[in-house]
């Protein structure tokens, strides 16, 4: 198997196993009033096949643990406003859970600050955040 293929497909895996333990720590965290767990995932872009597959996990490894999950990208690889949008949306809609592949690992901390002072669970992606301790935990390869 040609080794760039290899490496892409166990990236996704442990994309997607890591996307799984994270849903499942933001549903154990508890749910709003209907008993139902909104999580988002924000990702840098929607176009890097990478991501793709990583949303593509998340929406099964929500299907699979019954979690509402809506997913948001950056318009552009380094677009750190739309996600600052997309966290600012998730803390107004209740989420649970903030599953975020940073685009600017420092630019996002601010409003990563807010939505854990609203009781959100985040976890980074991918990409550590600076400092690393603005997030509850962080999923990445070495």
């Amino acid at each position: 198997m040609n080794r760039t293929l290899w490496t892409r497909r166990a990236l996704a895996a442990t994309a997607g196993l890591g996307l799984t333990f994270s849903l499942a720590a933001c549903a154990e965290e508890g749910g709003g009033g209907d008993g139902g767990v909104l999580v988002g995932l924000i990702t840098k872009t929607d176009t890097n096949p990478f991501f793709v597959k990583m949303a593509e996990g998340a929406r099964a490894a929500a299907d699979e643990h019954g979690v509402t999950l809506q997913t948001y990208a950056g318009k552009y690889d380094g677009d750190n406003e739309s996600q600052v949008t997309a966290v600012e949306n998730l803390i107004a809609a209740g989420a649970q859970g903030i599953l975020i592949t940073p685009n600017d690992s420092a630019a996002i901390v601010p409003v990563l600050d807010q939505a854990r002072a609203a009781g959100i669970m985040v976890i980074a992606l991918d990409t550590p955040v600076d400092p690393a301790d603005a997030v509850d935990a962080t999923f990445a390869t070495d």
